[in-house]
């Protein structure tokens, strides 16, 4: 295990966006605790002209020989992340990986068991679980401001992408909207009431377009039966970020529950019995630079790594439970 004082010696398979504009520039702004070693593309050569300050390496696999590394953050397409994200953690490597973690359960519950005996950090990056929005939407839950909770809805939907040719339109790629938005919104699920959910109805919708689910949404219950979500999702909507949650005395609002960038300050629109509607505020924040934040603790043992494995098995099961109600 490396020492809390240690940096992580980090590197990147694959010049995906969310890479190149959020998680690099990062990766380096946290350079107390980490390295940045590299980025490893199929295409190096169209990268060697701009501006970026980094060596690059041509192919994933060469910057895996080379044992430069303690972790690598896989942003791929779906379809690649089972078998980059095996092959870091057989080199022993720690990895962040974007959601979804892997296109079907029984993946998912290999490389958790890879991970669990290696004692690596596995994450599946939902940064907006670290933003400190989140944390105030759990405190008023948590204080009861709202009373008992009866019912949580959450939407993800935007317009088509421009580009026909999007990555998010391959079947053969993993695409489709519930391993990319959907994924969102089961995961928030998760995080406000608690990992002992199933899906009690889904539907997924196709065009003639595509290959892949466009638009769907659906319903969790808590085991118990005292609580249920409603969520949506899709490729071909008005866009949509939010998160209401109604409870007994009062409810909430926001509109930017996953994509709250670091200068935008989220509002809370909070609405009680006793106090009417009032609009609450919050300062700005970084949730990718609070994730990788988390991530070094995770690696360096500062957090335990069970939670992680707890929610990828949950996730990836809720997501398989999905498919096959929305195929009944």
């Amino acid at each position: 295990m490396l020492k809390s004082s240690s940096k992580i010696r980090v590197g990147v398979l694959g010049a995906a966006n969310i890479a190149m504009r959020s998680l690099i520039p990062e990766i380096q702004n946290l350079s107390d605790k980490f390295e940045f070693v590299g980025l490893a593309s199929r295409h190096p050569k169209n990268m060697e002209e701009t501006s970026y300050a980094y060596t690059l390496y041509e192919g994933y696999e060469s910057i895996l020989e080379q044992n430069i590394l303690d972790a690598v953050y896989i942003p791929l397409p779906n379809s690649l992340h089972y078998t980059w994200v095996k092959k870091a953690l057989k080199k022993g490597l720690h990895v962040l990986v974007e959601k979804s973690l892997a296109c079907e359960y029984e993946e998912v519950k290999e490389l958790n068991e890879i991970a669990k005996e290696s004692n690596l950090a596995l994450v599946e990056n939902f940064q907006f679980r670290f933003h400190s929005q989140l944390s105030e939407i759990k405190k008023i839950i948590n204080n009861g401001v709202i009373g008992d909770i009866r019912i949580i809805r959450s939407t993800f939907c935007f317009p088509p992408f421009t580009d026909s040719d999007n990555i998010r339109y391959k079947k053969e790629l993993g695409g489709g909207a519930l391993l990319d938005a959907g994924a969102y919104t089961i995961k928030l699920s998760q995080i406000l009431m608690g990992p002992e959910l199933y899906i009690t109805s889904a539907k997924s919708n196709s065009n003639s377009n595509f290959d892949v689910d466009i638009w769907g949404g659906g319903t969790l219950q808590q085991k118990n039966g005292k609580l249920f979500s409603q969520f949506s999702f899709g490729f071909d909507n008005f866009y949509q970020c939010n998160l209401e949650v109604v409870g007994s005395k009062g409810k909430m609002y926001t509109n930017r529950i996953f994509t709250a960038k670091e200068s935008f300050k989220p509002k809370i629109i909070l609405e009680t019995n006793k106090d009417g509607m009032r609009e609450i505020e919050l300062e700005s924040d970084n949730h990718f630079r609070n994730m990788l934040i988390y991530f070094y603790e995770l690696v360096t043992g500062i957090k335990d790594k069970n939670i992680e494995y707890s929610q990828n098995i949950n996730q990836a099961r809720l997501l398989e439970e999905f498919k096959s109600k929305s195929n009944e």
